[in-house]
């Protein structure tokens, strides 16, 4: 247990994480306070909920008053390499995520789920499928609430659905969660990681670090970065795989789901049960499935659970449907990889809104598709330049200033049949606070049509 009370604690960074983070310390008689370099304007919610919690902050800067603490807590937003984060460790400062703070405080059982694509749908699905099966489950970390916002209801005999960025993962120490879940890795982020795929793997393989024999370690078999790079561990190994038959985990065999353990079946559902489109989302699903089954969860209630779920905002998110063209949100597709993904799930034409900022992106990995999918893109953000370069000479581009002015388009030159996707493969902080926020100027802008 990390004790805080009566003790002074920094926290770095005034996102969800940090404020979750400072609201547990306070409740837990410790003393938070609260640092971010960025400006104060762009900070006015946070600057509420602390000022409402009479918890201490500082903003613009990083002062020498951040180094009088025992202890410092991480947002996975800044970098480990910044200079408050390398100052703290020449003084000695013990450095942890907001998530292994509230792993200490946590009295339940943990499936913590990471991956570069599909966290949030798969950890959205593995809380539903667990509650409708009776199962008390709670689901945190970067989806919604923050981890140690929830961690003090959680009782005993309850479950928390935990989605966990490498981020995260680069500060964690003692945490232990009794299933890891690794949907896949593929190259994102890299830019914090020496542009070393083989470094962000070894983040994300922290996540199943501490388990021990009695714990579950579920893997992607098809996804060779996170087969090549797998370590050794003590945990029992499950695996998921839409082309290869497993006998422990879960398969596709025609169009039948089912799940297997030490050889012998004991779950079997249709194709069409998982009710969330595309071969990637049916791949989380199995990945749930195979938590589910190892925690013994009743095959009805998972099957009915599969059959109701309704995918994430922002994730494939369908807003609206007008005179037969459908716009769908995919404002959370901040990488190629997940575009790639996006553009396999569907069959119709497509009218392809691309752009934000830049992340190193190559789209050699998309360009078929995009050739075989898309009638027109619409770039737009900083990269849209970069993106009219590289796609004009095998599909119509067109750069536009705003969100408005691509949705608007897209409506006078979409038909019946077509399909508007929002689908960025870039951040979004060249426009937007964060992916919702360009999510929800997307949905605004068709709701106006």
């Amino acid at each position: 247990m990390i004790e805080v009370k009566g003790k002074n604690i920094s926290i770095i960074g005034a996102a969800r994480s940090g404020l979750g983070a400072a609201k547990l310390i306070k409740k837990l008689g410790g003393i938070p306070f609260v640092s971010d370099s960025g400006a104060e304007e762009k900070l006015s919610e946070a600057k509420s909920v602390l000022t409402g919690e009479k918890i201490k902050f500082e903003m613009n800067k990083h002062t020498e008053k951040v180094y009088n603490c025992s202890m410092m807590i991480l947002s996975p937003g800044v970098p480990s390499d910044s200079e408050v984060v390398v100052n703290a460790r020449r003084q000695n400062k013990p450095i942890i995520s907001e998530v292994e703070l509230a792993y200490h405080y946590c009295s339940g059982r943990i499936i913590a789920i990471t991956g570069t694509n599909g966290k949030t749908t798969t950890t959205s699905l593995c809380g539903h499928v667990f509650n409708t099966c009776g199962i008390k489950t709670h689901v945190a970390g970067n989806i919604g609430l923050a981890f140690s916002e929830i961690v003090l209801d959680v009782k005993e005999n309850d479950f928390v659905a935990l989605e966990v960025s490498s981020f995260q993962l680069d500060s964690i120490d003692k945490f232990k969660p009794s299933a890891a879940v690794i949907l896949n890795i593929t190259s994102d982020h890299l830019n914090r990681y020496e542009n070393s795929l083989e470094k962000y793997a070894e983040s994300k393989n922290r996540i199943y670090n501490n388990q021990n024999e009695n714990d579950f370690l579920i893997l992607n078999y098809d996804n060779e970065t996170t087969i090549k790079f797998l370590k050794q561990h003590k945990s029992k190994s499950f695996y998921f795989s839409l082309n290869n038959e497993q006998d422990n985990g879960c398969f596709l065999s025609e169009d039948k789901v089912i799940f297997k353990n030490n050889g012998e079946e004991n779950f079997r559902c249709s194709r069409s049960d998982i009710n969330i489109r595309g071969e990637h989302n049916l791949a989380n699903a199995m990945a749930v499935i195979t938590a589910a089954k190892i925690f013994n969860l009743n095959n009805d209630g998972i099957i009915k659970a599969l059959q109701t779920f309704e995918n994430v905002e922002h994730r494939l998110e369908l807003v609206r449907e007008i005179d037969g063209i459908k716009f769908v949100n995919d404002s959370k597709a901040t990488n190629v990889d997940s575009v790639w993904y996006a553009l396999k799930s569907f069959e119709e034409p497509l009218f392809l809104i691309l752009g934000g900022q830049d992340k190193g992106n190559s789209y050699d990995q998309i360009k078929q598709l995009v050739i075989d999918k898309v009638k027109k893109i619409y770039a737009i953000g900083s990269s849209a330049e970069k993106i009219f370069n590289f796609f004009h000479s095998v599909v119509k581009v067109e750069i536009k200033e705003t969100m408005e002015d691509a949705v608007n388009s897209a409506i006078k030159e979409g038909r019946s049949g077509e399909v508007v996707l929002l689908s960025p493969a870039c951040a979004s902080f060249d426009m937007y606070d964060n992916y919702e926020h360009r999510g929800r100027v997307f949905k605004e802008a068709v709701y106006k049509l």
